[in-house]
């Protein structure tokens, strides 16, 4: 027997009602995470001029960084770099998810149950990446390898092909990391909630790069990070080492509280609103160290400003 079409209309109300309150719910935890403002974004853009580009999120892109310094400290090739980020965007969307199919979890969805280390190694970005990177290590010409095949060798996925569809975004994102892309990284800045803590930015260099690269402090919260004192990258001397470092911190900006980068005559600052890499000094702006931002470093270091 039909219903009567007043409880009829008083279930779609309810169901209207409820999906209201779902979207409400969002827009409260949007505007509470974010203090009323949409989230960051950072986008890569294609250093050949072809205005091929990528956008996305603050969190891929701290990810994406990490991965890719891993990498490179690693010597290895920008190809590698490539494949590691198509297969993180596939398996995670480049998100450090503790959840998956099985027991697979982090940024690979690697299984500790098939031996690639306990819960708490996976959920961390550089141990994954860099347990992803020694098995695509064994694999004999992965560089001339299709990147499904590649990636495939080392995932033993039961959706190889879902790796190709990620193939540009990661190439864009590799050639912007491994520093071969001058200023072709750039991220929505957002004022972080504390100051920015010196310590942690040390903390997150030695933790994807190595111990080697280490920042020296400067006045108030600037620190420089020697580029010439670092080891090159796999396949770029020092300039390209020093736009690597450079386009680490700006994606690492809102984790770690960071307001300004300065490398080789150009400066991305977190108010501007970050959406482009500028030369210093131009607005006469001054940063929050009190220094005149036109004295930024040249190509021997990149300066770091922390957020107050």
């Amino acid at each position: 027997m039909p219903e009567p079409p007043t409880l009829v209309r008083r279930g779609r109300l309810l169901r209207i009602g409820a999906a209201v309150a779902v979207l409400v719910g969002l827009v409260g935890y949007v505007v509470y995470v974010f203090g009323g403002k949409a989230a960051p974004r950072c986008q890569v853009v294609s250093g050949n001029g072809d205005g091929a580009s990528y956008e996305f999120e603050v969190e891929q892109a701290a990810n994406a960084a990490t991965v890719a310094a891993v990498g490179t400290s690693r010597g290895m090739p920008e190809r590698a770099i490539t494949i590691a980020l198509a297969t993180a965007l596939q398996e995670s969307g480049l998100r450090n998810i503790g959840h998956g199919d099985r027991d697979s979890l982090g940024l690979f969805q690697q299984r500790p149950s098939q031996g690639w280390g306990n819960e708490k190694q996976i959920m961390d970005p550089a141990y994954s990446a860099a347990r992803f990177y020694a098995h695509l290590n064994d694999v004999p010409g992965y560089s001339r390898l299709p990147l499904t095949v590649a990636a495939q060798r080392v995932q033993r996925s039961g959706y190889p092909q879902a790796y190709a569809k990620h193939e540009p975004d990661a190439a864009l994102l590799a050639a912007a990391l491994t520093g071969r892309a001058p200023a072709t990284l750039t991220c929505e800045g957002r004022t972080a909630d504390e100051p920015g803590d010196p310590a942690k930015l040390r903390a997150a260099l030695a933790r994807d790069f190595g111990r080697d690269v280490a920042p020296r402090g400067g006045r108030g919260r600037t620190l420089t990070v020697p580029v010439n004192a670092t080891a090159g990258s796999a396949e770029g001397g020092a300039g390209q080492r020093g736009w690597e470092l450079a386009h680490w911190a700006v994606a690492q900006a809102s984790a770690l509280g960071i307001e300004r980068v300065t490398y080789g005559g150009s400066e991305w600052s977190a108010g501007d609103p970050g959406k482009e890499w500028r030369k210093p000094g131009k607005a006469g702006a001054t940063g929050t160290d009190g220094q005149r931002s036109g004295g930024a470093t040249g190509s021997d270091a990149v300066r770091i400003v922390m957020g107050q």
